[in-house]
């Protein structure tokens, strides 16, 4: 070995092009962990930023309420009821500024001292009867008439004003609202229902009214006949007392109660109503949304209805239903753009779904399983006609992230102590709030993600109070044509 000469190897760059690929991806490294944390501050500071804005006043308070709310639709908030004994004193102090108020309409307003009286039965008959022949469209001549393939949106209304307001302020912070119908559908008549409904400006207004209702028939059927059955008569004692329908009552040995078969007539009744019956719905080709009274919808659920529609061909062929709402007690907020597939759900379902004439033509062929049903409930006896009669079944597309959602903390199924609480409408406003400020809404595209594993569908017992055979007959007459 003695004598050999070292002759350095020629710099060929590789030991340099190693130290810079170990640079470039320690410094990729670290910016990908500077985004990271910097996403992270964002949304924290997004989340701590509501949590101080809704801390800093009472979350269930009125203020609360209306600072969620742009000062322009507070009018809607703002009870002016007719439905109390109003002081001559307060009268004449407000005169001049009702007088103002009313513009366009002065020369019609009068100034009486005598307290407010509702209108008796006869009378609200009368009323009734009115609005369903007039049919009258108001605002048509601001927002243009009715187009095809517009949005009808259906709202079942009863008594709950106070759910009501709100969500009349979530319609009208909806984009595109001003091309759709708002068809308010009353089972009650009163006139501070009537008076926020026609305040409304910003889209086109129907009102219809069933005609069947227990205001209207308090003593007779559809109301509470004095000799009805009791509820919880034997059938042998009912058969010796020969009160009404006493050899039928339901699955569970009961007899009927108005109060709760009205909400089922009242569904089907509107249903016909819409499809078949009213001129401005006549050739309608585009969807019907059903909504109820204590619902409330987020800004973008026009825009994400017109976009599950149009993608039902290639994400969804079999879905006939598209559903905006579900009962979540705990909110995701990236799963706004997401939507699944599956057969439609009454319970899980029946908030804020949509369905075309072609679907409804399919349900109405199917009157007969809908009206004899031996449940009350209306979306239970749909779910019975799509499982017993439909050759095509009801099967939902339904987001993920809900828009549509239910503030109603008293109603046909829930008695609670405070019925006009505003904590749920408060909770509402902040999930809409963070999915606003984390841009949730008005997505660009959806994702179809795969539902986690359903049992199949069993057919289920219903839970009766419908098996008055009046019941039955007086829903399939609803059924017939009248136009």
């Amino acid at each position: 070995m003695r004598g050999r000469v070292l002759i350095p190897l020629p710099n060929t760059g590789a030991m340099g092009r190693k130290r810079n690929n170990f640079y470039m991806r320690s410094i990729f490294i670290l910016a990908l962990c500077i985004f990271g944390l910097l996403q992270y501050h964002n949304f924290n500071y997004l989340d701590s930023r509501d949590a101080m804005l809704s801390d800093s006043v009472t979350n269930d308070s009125v203020d609360a309420i209306l600072s969620m709310v742009p000062a322009t639709l507070h009018k809607y908030l703002t009870p002016h009821s007719r439905n109390h004994s109003t002081s001559a004193a307060a009268l004449v102090s407000n005169a001049s500024s009702a007088v103002m108020g009313v513009s366009g309409m002065a020369s019609a307003t009068t100034i009486s001292f005598d307290a407010y009286r509702p209108p008796n039965i006869t009378e609200i008959k009368r009323q009734i009867i009115r609005y369903n022949e007039m049919q009258l469209v108001l605002n048509e001549d601001t927002f243009g008439p009715l187009q095809n393939d517009s949005v009808i949106i259906v709202i079942q209304v009863h008594t709950r004003i106070n759910y009501l307001r709100h969500l009349i302020v979530s319609l009208a912070q909806a984009r595109d609202i001003s091309k759709a119908l708002l068809i308010f559908s009353h089972d009650y008549y009163d006139d501070d229902i009537n008076d926020l409904v026609q305040q409304i400006d910003f889209c086109k207004v129907l009102q219809i009214f069933y005609p069947y209702s227990i205001q209207t028939h308090p003593h007779e059927y559809p109301g509470v006949d004095p000799n009805d059955c009791p509820r919880n008569i034997k059938k042998e004692q009912a058969l010796i007392s020969n009160c009404n329908n006493a050899m039928y009552p339901d699955l569970y040995g009961h007899y009927r109660e108005a109060k709760f078969t009205q909400t089922k007539h009242h569904w089907w009744w509107k249903a016909n109503r819409v499809f078949n019956e009213l001129e401005v719905t006549r050739f309608h080709t585009g969807l019907v949304l059903f909504l109820e009274e204590d619902h409330y919808v987020a800004e973008d659920f026009l825009y994400l209805l017109a976009m599950m529609q149009q993608r039902t061909k290639d994400l969804c062929p079999q879905c006939n239903i598209l559903s905006l709402g579900t009962y979540l007690k705990t909110f995701n907020y990236y799963t706004y753009h997401k939507v699944e597939a599956m057969p439609w759900i009454s319970s899980k379902h029946n908030m804020g779904f949509a369905f075309n004439r072609t679907t409804w033509r399919s349900i109405r062929r199917c009157a007969q399983h809908f009206c004899s049903y031996d449940d009350y409930n209306w979306d239970w006896s749909l779910q019975h006609v799509s499982q017993q009669c439909l050759q095509r079944k009801l099967h939902a597309m339904i987001v993920k992230g809900p828009r549509v959602f239910h503030i109603g903390e008293c109603g046909v199924h829930h008695k609670n102590k405070n019925c006009e609480s505003n904590q749920v409408i408060s909770k509402v406003q902040h999930v809409l709030r963070i999915a606003r400020n984390s841009h949730q809404l008005f997505p660009r595209s959806l994702m179809m993600t795969v539902p986690s594993l359903l049992k199949k569908s069993k057919l289920r017992k219903g839970n009766g109070g419908w098996g008055d055979l009046r019941d039955h007959e007086l829903c399939m007459n609803m059924t017939l044509p009248t136009r």
